[in-house]
C-alpha cells in the first residue's frame, strides 16, 4: 500500500470519525446557505464567516434535511432545486430574517427563481413565499463539484419523524384510520335519577324553587353554602351564576 492510500485512507477515518465544530451565530455577519436537492430528500447546510485565531474561516452554523413527500416525486429536476431554498428558508427564518446572506446553488433555475416572468402555480406560490428576503438575500450558482456539503444531506436525508428538527409534520403524523361509528343513547332512566337527584340536595333543591318562581322573594339564597349563595343573584325576577 503507498503512502498516498494510507494517507487517504486515514483522511476518511478521521472525516467519519470527527464532528463539524459549529459554530455559534452571529446576527451581525452575512450568511452562506448551501442546498441542494435530489431525488431522495432536500438538503440545507447553514454557514458563516467568522474570525478564528485572527483569520477569517467558513464554518457551518447547522444542517438540515428532509425525504420528499410522495407528491413530490413527480417533481422535474428544477422544481425540486426551487423547492429546497424555499423549505430551507423557513425552516432556518430565525437564522436569517433581516440578515444578508448568499443562497448557495449548482442549478441555475434557483438563480432565475425571483425574476420568472410566467411561472407554472408551483412557482408562483414559490416566489410569493420567498419575497420578504428579496433585499438580504443573493442567489449564487456554484458548480456542483464545490457543493458537497449540502450534496451529500439531499442524499443521506434524515427521516420525517419528530427526532428530526426539520422534519414535515403531515407526513411524520400517523393516520389513524376511524374502523367504524357506534351510537349509543343513555337510557331513560338515567334522566330520571339526574332529576331525582335535584330535591335530596339542598342547594339544588333551592335554585330549582327559584327558576321555577315557587318564591317571590331571595330569601332562599341566604340558605345556600357561601360557595354558592356568593355567586346567586336575583334581579327583575331572574336568577343569574355570577362568573
Amino acid at each position: 500500500m503507498t503512502v498516498d492510500r494510507v494517507k487517504a485512507f486515514e483522511s476518511l477515518i478521521e472525516a467519519l470519525t470527527t464532528a463539524p465544530l459549529l459554530l455559534m451565530p452571529d446576527l451581525q455577519l452575512p450568511f452562506k446557505l448551501y442546498i441542494d436537492a435530489s431525488g431522495d430528500g432536500l438538503g440545507g447546510a447553514l454557514h458563516q464567516f467568522q474570525i478564528i485565531n485572527d483569520k477569517p474561516v467558513e464554518g457551518p452554523i447547522c444542517f438540515i434535511s428532509r425525504q420528499i413527500k410522495p407528491t413530490e416525486a413527480r417533481y422535474g429536476a428544477s422544481q425540486m432545486e426551487c423547492l429546497c431554498p424555499v423549505w430551507a428558508l423557513e425552516k432556518l427564518n430565525y437564522f436569517l430574517e433581516g440578515c444578508a446572506f448568499e443562497v448557495i446553488t449548482d442549478c441555475t433555475a434557483v438563480k432565475s427563481l425571483l425574476n420568472i416572468t410566467t411561472p407554472n402555480r408551483h412557482m408562483l406560490r414559490w416566489q410569493i413565499a420567498i419575497q420578504e428576503y428579496r433585499g438580504n438575500m443573493t442567489i449564487v450558482h456554484k458548480d456542483g463539484n464545490i457543493h458537497k456539503n449540502a450534496d451529500g444531506l439531499s442524499r443521506c436525508t434524515l427521516p420525517n419523524n419528530i427526532d428530526n428538527p426539520a422534519y414535515v409534520l403531515e407526513e411524520a403524523s400517523p393516520k389513524i384510520p376511524i374502523e367504524g361509528i357506534s351510537v349509543t343513547d343513555l337510557n331513560t332512566t338515567f334522566f330520571e335519577e339526574v332529576r331525582s337527584s335535584y330535591t335530596q340536595d339542598t342547594n339544588c333543591s333551592i335554585l330549582c324553587q327559584l327558576l321555577i318562581k315557587d318564591c317571590k322573594d331571595n330569601s332562599p339564597i341566604h340558605a345556600l353554602d357561601e360557595v354558592w349563595e356568593k355567586n346567586i343573584i336575583m334581579k327583575e325576577d331572574f336568577t343569574y351564576w355570577m362568573v
